[in-house]
């Protein structure tokens, strides 16, 4: 049993290694599928991650279960959450500021615009816009095999709002659940946190039709151009996030359900989760200004 002034070091462990190969191997298979490999790298590269984390956490809740975790530990814990949810910032601040520099400065550039108006020169005669459906080389020239610019987008009134009310309201109901684990109502926080889940769920499910419709219908698709690439790179890693944020909540939720884990003065695993599932609603929100009502 460790005391409060001290710092418990756990003993030595392969999973850091075993993290790093599953991370690697998750990585190069998403690469390989999307160029036309096979998906199987990456899948198993998943499972391995996912194994190796599924381990590494049921250590440290053990851990704590057993009061072997000291303040300064646990002090550790929300200084490496918020790293962690910094680092997710600038993540998404490099494709949010991609977004702004190829509309605000490349295009017009090429287009003839501004002082470096003599990029125009690679292709006379493009004019730019946006959105723009095909290549700058496409447009100067005529070809219209390069053309593949999809037939309307996404109407932000539509799902993507739906979409938007579920998340705003998801931030709601998870609040609500914290409010409830600090007052010590078990059976109100796993009511509440039932329902953060399926709204995360539900969210999912709509942004996979929207994508079905964009493809199928639309014929908005990764080649349509740059900004068939920066839509789909935006929502895509943000819909993985948020894969990511309802799992975390799941298992909190379970946790609290046949664990009976979680206290009002010790609940610091479900609170990084409502932190992670917090700033996935605020990068949403920036979506569906940027991407889905200013973008079109």
């Amino acid at each position: 049993m460790a005391t409060q002034s001290s710092y418990y070091v756990p003993e030595q462990s392969r999973l850091p290694i075993f993290a790093s190969i599953g991370l690697f191997l998750t990585v190069f298979g998403a690469a390989n599928w999307i160029n036309d490999g096979d998906a199987y790298i990456f899948f198993f590269g998943a499972l391995m991650l996912a194994a190796v984390l599924w381990s590494w956490f049921a250590i440290v809740i053990k851990e704590n279960m057993e009061g072997r975790n000291s303040n300064q530990l646990k002090r550790s814990y929300v200084w490496g959450m918020g790293w962690f949810i910094f680092s997710e910032v600038m993540f998404f601040a490099a494709f949010f500021g991609a977004l702004y520099y190829i509309r605000t400065f490349s295009l017009p550039w090429l287009g003839g615009v501004g002082d470096r108006a003599s990029s125009n020169m690679l292709w006379p005669g493009f004019e730019h816009s946006w959105p723009l459906m095909i290549t700058p080389d496409a447009a100067a020239h005529g070809d219209a095999a390069k053309v593949v610019g999809p037939k309307a987008l996404i109407d932000p009134w539509h799902l993507p709002l739906i979409n938007t009310l579920l998340l705003l309201a998801s931030s709601v109901t998870v609040h609500i659940a914290h409010v409830f684990m600090k007052k010590g109502q078990r059976n109100g926080f796993n009511l509440w946190l039932t329902a953060t889940v399926i709204l995360g769920t539900a969210f999912l499910v709509l942004q996979v039709e929207e994508y079905m419709e964009a493809y199928q219908h639309l014929g908005l698709t990764l080649e349509s151009g740059i900004y068939g690439t920066t839509f789909f790179m935006l929502t895509g890693f943000h819909g993985a996030h948020v894969t990511l944020g309802t799992i975390m909540l799941l298992v909190m939720l379970l946790r609290s359900i046949i664990g009976k884990h979680f206290t009002p003065n010790d609940h610091f695993g479900f609170e990084a989760a409502s932190w992670y599932w917090h700033f996935v609603d605020v990068v949403w929100v920036g979506l569906f200004i940027f991407v889905y009502v200013l973008g079109g």
